[in-house]
């Protein structure tokens, strides 16, 4: 894909004119700007706060994240896959909360777009201590974060009410928190780059059109083989912008994360030789600090582990995947991350929200609902208020 990211497709055959329609039709929506919030990912976007508002916080060392689903996982995969750039702590309540307690001197993010999430208003109610400064990031609304920062007199980021929770990474509800972080929001901004860049588009096209071809077949289960760490909390966010993008009118993909090299000894004989409905992405980083084995502990056996650290068994392990996989003709595809930086996690971004606007076009489906979802929603508050 670029330098810092060797992407290697999935193997399919596919038609150069369905790559070229593909492209085509990238391209405009890229001029007419659909969906809307794509100009989130562009460098020009023009966020609710400034510069002088991220000073005026910056100086804190703790800080809890409060939100579900797409206000909460976008930070959580910035925060944990660039954690060697980044001096402070965060907590994320991205779940109902059921032990922790206030901390003093915390600031608190609370994020959501409708601003009457259930879990969020009890998660903050939970851990509110009157010391802590709160920022509330939500619609200009009457919503109950609305009414509820201006009884505790806290600052009110604007959430745009056309960027849907799962899109809005690249938003205020990324970019404020990551600032608060010390990172440099500007470099997330990769689209532009891309966009024009013709070996992106081709390799975008291509794994679009293979992933649909898997569809068709009959293969719905992706299942994401992470042997980094610090990526888990990418693919749930990525898991999200799948699930809740694409699993409508009887379609949709199942993402599935499997945490390498543990699940080996567990579902890998399962991938290997059980049933076929299943297709992969391999995702590894590359890093040179991982610990480094005592040649005394060795022992004769596993000798030609001296001078070995455990990214090279990771990576063995990665590429002996691969291997039987060709072997057994099992479809994947494979991304070797060669730097850990904003610019690398703002094109893995762009590139897996393309990818699912694409795949929407192919299946016919809108992108940007969730209406299943809203039903538990309004049967767990009628069963609350009963």
């Amino acid at each position: 894909m670029d330098k810092n990211i060797t992407l290697v497709n999935f193997d399919q055959k596919i038609k150069f004119k369905d790559k070229t329609k593909l492209i085509k039709y990238l391209k405009k929506i890229d001029t007419e700007i659909w969906p809307k919030f794509l100009i989130s990912f562009k460098k020009n976007y023009k966020y609710s706060y400034n510069q002088k508002f991220i000073n005026k916080y910056k100086k804190f060392k703790d800080i809890n994240i409060i939100g579900m689903g797409g206000s909460c996982l976008g930070a959580k995969a910035i925060y944990n896959f660039l954690t060697n750039k980044i001096k402070k702590k965060l907590v994320f309540f991205d779940n109902l909360n059921l032990k922790n307690k206030s901390k003093k001197k915390v600031l608190n993010i609370i994020i959501s777009k409708s601003g009457n999430t259930l879990e969020t208003a009890s998660n903050f109610s939970a851990i509110y201590h009157k010391t802590n400064k709160n920022i509330f990031i939500t619609e200009k609304t009457n919503n109950y974060l609305q009414n509820l920062a201006e009884k505790l007199k806290s600052e009110v980021i604007e959430h745009k009410n056309f960027i849907g929770g799962r899109f809005s990474v690249l938003s205020e509800v990324g970019m404020l928190p990551s600032q608060l972080m010390g990172l440099d929001e500007s470099k997330f901004k990769q689209y532009n780059n891309l966009i024009i860049k013709k070996n992106f588009l081709q390799q975008l096209t291509h794994n679009v059109l293979s992933t649909f071809n898997f569809i068709k077949k009959g293969k719905f289960n992706s299942i994401i083989l992470n042997y980094d760490p610090n990526s888990e909390d990418l693919f749930k966010w990525y898991q999200q912008l799948v699930s809740e993008s694409l699993g409508k009118k009887s379609k949709g993909i199942l993402p599935i994360i499997s945490s390498m090299p543990k699940d080996n000894h567990s579902v890998l004989q399962l991938y290997l030789d059980g049933f076929k409905s299943n297709f992969f992405t391999l995702f590894i980083v590359k890093d040179s600090n991982t610990l480094k084995f005592n040649k005394q502990a060795l022992g004769s056996n596993f000798k030609f582990l001296k001078n070995k650290r455990a990214f090279d068994i990771l990576n063995a392990q990665r590429v002996a995947t691969e291997n039987i996989f060709k072997n057994k003709k099992i479809p994947f595809r494979s991304f070797f991350i060669k730097k850990r930086d904003e610019e690398t996690l703002g094109k893995l971004f762009c590139f897996f929200t393309l990818e699912v606007i694409l795949l929407s076009n192919l299946l016919k489906i809108n992108p940007l609902d969730q209406p299943a979802v809203e039903q538990v929603k309004n049967e767990t508050f009628k069963i609350l208020k009963y």
